[in-house]
């Protein structure tokens, strides 16, 4: 996206197509001397076995300026754990894979469900958690970067510009968010942001006015992307849900603790592509019908957190205005996806539209109905205040395993 506007409240860092990779590689490895910088993969060992994830590790292979990298590996037994080892170890740099359903990491689960400040739901805001967890507990950097595994379009470009903004010592930001657009094999992606994200904030300022967080949230050109970065004085306050809201909860929670001009977004790729959830419009535990729910859902919590009252009859005007505003923006994306040559099946969009419209309505009903409900997991300074010595158990139990 080689523009250079700058038209929301946050700010956005452009790909001007001036600078190589090398260059800004150069510069982060002066700027880690202040500023060590650490990566965060979470993964599925399925992953392992895709096509993303090899030619990822080749990358960053070649990265210069990190001080470690943290590999959260779920759905692995003994023999896949071993197996996720050998493969990670063509990373010169140093480097720990965090084995959560092994032995000693259940342990230290155990203990922290026992004070009820472990996370109940597993998925990858569990995963993210304990790599954060382990971050802090290492000491060994001031800034992470976090992206997904399944990326089939990598380069290592991609953590040099989420990493860049947070290290350079004049920019000041906290937390970085990465953008980009999403198209593969000549079709037009990324639904659930420009289908239900996109109209829903439309929507929500139509009928609520004027309002800061809506505003904040709008100021994202992909909200929904896994991509972003953070200074390390930030972690240990971020709360985040362990659902599908994870990337919405994290901008709330970044909007709640850091001053907006201590926020920015990024350009960290021309194209990107990963791989694809169905709609499962029957099913709504699966796929984007989940997806959409949940992330509704977080936006309808962090509303009624800044003073918005909730009501069926807004949820019903809400649902209308939603609707009318996705159908409008269906036209636009079909003549952009037009004029780019690209493909965009406009019924299956119109009908995706009409699922989340009765998803919003449902997902507002549900959190009126269940107010008391957190899916939020504890932060990392609440889990410390609680047992003292748990980022020395995270570390026992990542080195015994890695040894």
């Amino acid at each position: 996206m080689a523009d250079f506007a700058q038209n929301g409240i946050i700010g956005t860092l452009h790909n001007l197509r001036n600078r190589s990779t090398e260059e800004l590689e150069s510069e982060l490895v002066g700027f880690s001397q202040d500023t060590p910088m650490s990566l965060l993969l979470p993964c599925l060992y399925s992953e392992l076995e895709g096509p993303a994830m090899g030619p990822i590790v080749e990358e960053l292979a070649k990265i210069p300026y990190l001080s470690e990298i943290i590999i959260g590996l779920d759905r692995a037994n003994e023999t896949q754990f071993q197996s996720a080892r050998r493969f990670f170890e063509k990373l010169p740099q140093n480097h720990k894979v965090l084995w959560n359903d092994g032995t000693r990491l259940r342990h230290v689960d155990a203990a922290l469900q026992s004070e009820g400040l472990a996370p109940t739901e597993a998925g990858k805001g569990r995963n993210v958690w304990y790599c954060l967890g382990y971050f802090l507990a290492s000491g060994k950097s001031k800034a992470v970067a976090l992206h997904d595994c399944d990326i089939l379009t990598y380069d290592r470009s991609m953590p040099a510009r989420l990493l860049y903004p947070l290290a350079h010592p004049s920019f000041h930001y906290q937390f970085c968010k990465g953008y980009y657009y999403r198209a593969a094999n000549g079709k037009l992606n990324g639904r659930v942001y420009r289908l239900l994200v996109i109209p829903l904030l439309s929507a929500l300022k139509q009928i609520l006015g004027r309002n800061e967080y809506l505003d904040y949230m709008s100021s994202f050109r992909y909200s929904l992307a896994g991509e972003f970065s953070m200074r390390s004085e930030v972690v240990s306050s971020l709360r985040f849900p362990s659902d599908w809201g994870l990337e919405i909860g994290t901008l709330s929670e970044m909007y709640r603790n850091c001053n907006l001009h201590r926020i920015c977004q990024v350009d960290i790729a021309d194209s990107y592509d990963h791989k694809h959830q169905p709609v499962s419009e029957e099913n709504r535990t699966g796929g984007l019908h989940r997806m959409a729910h949940d992330i509704s859902k977080a936006l309808f919590r962090k509303l009624s957190v800044e003073g918005v009252v909730i009501t069926a009859d807004m949820l019903r005007t809400l649902k209308a205005c939603y609707y009318r505003t996705a159908l409008d923006l269906v036209d636009h994306y079909n003549n952009d996806a037009v004029m780019s040559g690209l493909v965009l099946d406009r019924h299956h969009e119109e009908a995706t539209v009409e699922l989340f419209s009765r998803v919003v309505l449902a997902a507002g009903s549900e959190f009126l109905s269940r107010p008391d409900e957190s899916p939020f997991i504890h932060n990392w300074s609440r889990v410390l205040s609680a047992v003292p010595d748990v980022f020395d158990r995270i570390l026992g139990a990542v080195e015994a395993d890695n040894a």
